[in-house]
């Protein structure tokens, strides 16, 4: 036999040998990184699951305390009555004015558990083949009144063809209403607090087919006339307990990022300062499953 060749097969299992070392350490890395990742996720897991169930845990005696709350409130009330222009009747109107501070944050406390709820909660979707626009349209009356009182123009930009996507109809709802009321208390507070604007008066929802990257997907915009948002508090509005809103739980936002990821999408927010937002959700669209 050629010695050439057998010198060959000795580089060639020289060279094979430190590549076999190589391959075989990146796989181990790869599988403890995985095994991590996997504990991460469990530990996660257990952390959502226990933080959970203290949330319900405190829930309950505050409802105790709220409706104890209640009632020595009504107590007073009576008492206030009796003692009018009394020295005592004086001391009971403080006791009042005590009580309605502390009823206040009571129910403050019960609304960020119920978000923290809504936010960590598992979420069981029920999707169905639904015609966006339908569900549109069903949204934009029930909020109309809401967005009358705080004079607002709602109104509908609705794609000329049905907008089919899979979703649950209750979860995708929640997560709409979330940005109408975040769009409404945006602009009216502009226009109180004389913010530049964009009018403060107009509420769009637009639905729209898209196709980008060749897949179909269907758009749901929502467009207001407020204060815009600036570039540094667009990418972290998305984030748990951001909030620029005195007394906001900062977790509506997050929650319509959950729910909208959940059913394969994705939603994101385009902002002029002193001219308005875009929120816009981006569904796969589900006209095969018609079919």
């Amino acid at each position: 036999m050629d010695p050439l060749l057998f010198i060959g097969l000795d580089i060639g299992l020289l060279l094979a040998v430190p590549v076999a070392w190589l391959w075989s350490q990146r796989t181990a890395r790869r599988a403890r990184q995985l095994e991590q990742r996997a504990r991460a996720a469990e530990r996660l897991a257990e952390l959502g699951t226990l933080t959970g169930g203290l949330a319900h845990e405190i829930k309950n005696p505050l409802s105790t305390v709220g409706l104890n709350i209640q009632l020595l409130a009504e107590d007073l009330a009576d008492a206030a009555e009796l003692t009018r222009d009394t020295p005592a009747g004086e001391r009971i109107s403080r006791l009042q004015r005590r009580l309605d501070s502390l009823q206040r944050e009571t129910t403050r406390l019960r609304e960020i558990l119920d978000d923290f709820l809504r936010f960590a909660g598992r979420l069981e979707l029920d999707r169905v083949p639904t015609d966006l626009n339908a569900l549109v349209d069903e949204l934009t009356d029930f909020f109309e009144p809401q967005a009358r009182e705080a004079h607002i123009n709602i109104r509908t930009q609705l794609n000329a063809a049905p907008a089919i996507a899979l979703i649950d109809e209750s979860l995708l709802k929640q997560a709409l209403l979330n940005l109408l009321i975040n769009a409404t208390q945006a602009m009216t507070a502009a226009r109180e607090k004389q913010t530049p604007h964009g009018g403060a008066n107009e509420l769009i929802i637009r639905t729209q087919r898209a196709r980008p990257l060749g897949q179909e997907e269907i758009h749901i915009h929502i467009i207001d006339t407020g204060p815009g948002i600036p570039e540094d508090v667009a990418s972290r509005i998305f984030q748990p307990y951001f909030s620029t809103k005195r007394g906001g739980t900062g977790l509506g936002l997050p929650t319509t990022r959950r729910i909208v990821e959940e059913h394969g999408g994705t939603i994101t927010v385009h902002g002029e300062p002193g001219r308005g937002s875009d929120f816009t959700i981006a569904l796969p669209a589900g006209d095969n499953d018609l079919k």
